[in-house]
């Protein structure tokens, strides 16, 4: 029989003489599992916002991207693409030239990152599905359209429903600027807004999609593209997609790169990282602070069973093993708190994931608050509460033996 694990047991579930310890110790239990019970909801809250800027995100940025290694433009021949789409893992590839230009619409000038896009992204891009006025169309027989992001057509007061053209403008490349006459030295061109699209914050404020063809004519180029974007089929692996990407590289050469979802938006991706990894770190450390009361419990019962610990010395216990009782006991307490805390985490978890009863404030793109519970957020959970539990109860246990 392990005694510590025994004797620790007993304390836990017995009644004290001082009912002042009973209270701590509940008390102690309860804040437990409300930080652990907060730990698992709101990770698993910000697994289901990660997922959902992920999945917009998804939308628009390709699966695989390849670009020019140097410069801002090459062009896209040679067997590898023929290669590329004979694979049964790809759905669609389509070429994209893009640039930042200047725009005036109805006499309001800016920026604009201006994507011109072939028929192919016009026909089965997914940025169709975030379309919130007008129409995901490029053409109208002959007459170029666009579709721009909604905060962009906010600033500069773009509306489908509106006969005003976009004027996109661009250095010229082979005409020097004069000074006598500036229109002359730069390229212009005309295209319709058709829609408006929401996908986030940074691209809705600065993108344009518009035909390829447009984009060539205003930047005076040929069969020059910026990027080559591939799209995989829904199910496709991470395996299989980083095979993929590895047989591109080895049939391109140096010129070229290829780049996934993350390597497209590092900076994005990882700020989305150390966010979650501050959040656990701000509840951990009110975990820290809930888990001082275990301190205080652990004290005045350690001060009540002086006689019960001068008995057990007197039958031979040592020190170390009277003080694992007590570190036991605090664990107990820890452990009790953290289980019930993740029932009670995972339960209110799995019934926001299915039925979604908290509603998201406002006109949200989601009704409910999007929730994804994780095997891994409660694993990390229940050790990092369990970690704390130990390592707090060992602290008012060193004082067994020490008088």
């Amino acid at each position: 029989m392990n005694l510590p694990l025994f004797f620790a047991g007993r304390y836990l579930f017995a009644k004290k003489s001082h009912n002042v310890i009973n209270i701590i110790s509940a008390i102690s239990v309860a804040g437990m599992a409300i930080g652990t019970a907060a730990l698992v909801i709101i990770l698993s809250i910000y697994n289901g916002f990660d997922s959902l800027v992920r999945n917009m995100l998804g939308d628009f940025d390709p699966d695989i991207l390849i670009a020019p290694a140097e410069g801002k433009v090459f062009v896209p021949e040679g067997e590898v693409y023929d290669w590329i789409y004979d694979q049964e893992s790809v759905k669609n590839m389509c070429c994209v030239l893009t640039e930042n230009v200047f725009i005036n619409y109805d006499g309001k000038q800016g920026m604009v990152t201006a994507k011109g896009v072939d028929w192919v992204y016009e026909e089965e891009s997914p940025v169709r599905n975030h379309i919130r006025t007008g129409t995901f169309s490029l053409h109208r027989g002959d007459v170029p359209l666009a579709v721009v992001g909604s905060s962009l057509a906010y600033r500069l007061g773009i509306n489908p429903n509106f006969v005003a053209p976009m004027e996109l403008y661009f250095p010229a490349r082979d005409r020097n600027f004069s000074v006598a006459s500036p229109m002359s030295s730069i390229e212009s061109v005309n295209v319709w807004p058709s829609g408006i699209f929401a996908i986030n914050s940074e691209i809705d404020d600065k993108y344009a999609i518009v035909p390829i063809d447009v984009m060539k004519e205003l930047l005076e180029y040929g069969d020059e593209v910026s990027g080559v974007e591939i799209r995989l089929k829904d199910g496709c692996s991470g395996k299989e997609a980083r095979a993929l990407m590895s047989g591109i590289r080895e049939r391109l050469g140096e010129n070229l790169v290829v780049l996934d979802r993350f390597e497209q938006n590092k900076a994005l991706y990882r700020m989305m990282k150390y966010e979650k990894l501050s959040i656990f770190a701000i509840l951990i450390f009110t975990v820290i602070i809930i888990a001082s009361n275990i301190f205080g419990s652990l004290t005045m019962l350690i001060i009540e069973k002086r006689e019960d610990i001068e008995i057990l010395r007197s039958m031979g216990a040592g020190d170390r093993m009277i003080r694992n009782i007590f570190v036991l006991e605090g664990w107990l307490i820890s452990l009790l708190g953290a289980g019930c805390g993740l029932i009670a985490g995972i339960a209110f978890s799995l019934l926001q994931q299915h039925f979604g009863f908290i509603r998201m404030p406002g006109n949200f793109i989601i009704q409910a608050y999007p929730v994804i519970l994780s095997a891994k957020d409660i694993i990390i959970t229940a050790a990092s509460v369990a970690a704390v539990g130990y390592i707090i109860a060992r602290i008012p246990a060193r004082s067994v033996g020490a008088d």
